[in-house]
């Protein structure tokens, strides 16, 4: 797992859990820094990237932005699976 110095970091290929694919969707995004993720929801990016590629991606991309997201507000280095159980909860709330 991929454990960079946040404060310094200034490609997103650099973050735990991104590899070029994931860096593709933030480039459709416009998200060019890992510090253009402070502050971010992680559903309004997934939202997004669906709308501006015009099909559903899986949930799972969620629980990536989730992770990289949370590294980058202060959060530890983990792997972007630990996300899954949180994005399920909040995905129910949204239902409701």
């Amino acid at each position: 797992m991929k454990n960079p110095d946040r404060k310094k970091v200034s490609k997103l290929t650099d973050l735990p859990n991104i590899g070029k694919a994931m860096n593709e969707d933030f480039k459709v995004l416009g998200i060019n820094h890992p510090k253009d993720l402070i502050g971010k929801d992680a559903f309004k990016l997934y939202d997004s990237l669906c709308f501006k590629t015009g099909e559903k991606h899986d949930y799972c991309v969620i629980d990536v932005f989730m992770s990289v997201i949370s590294f980058m507000e202060g959060g530890d280095s983990l792997p972007w699976w630990n996300f899954t159980d949180k994005r399920k909860e909040l995905m129910k709330i949204k239902k409701s």
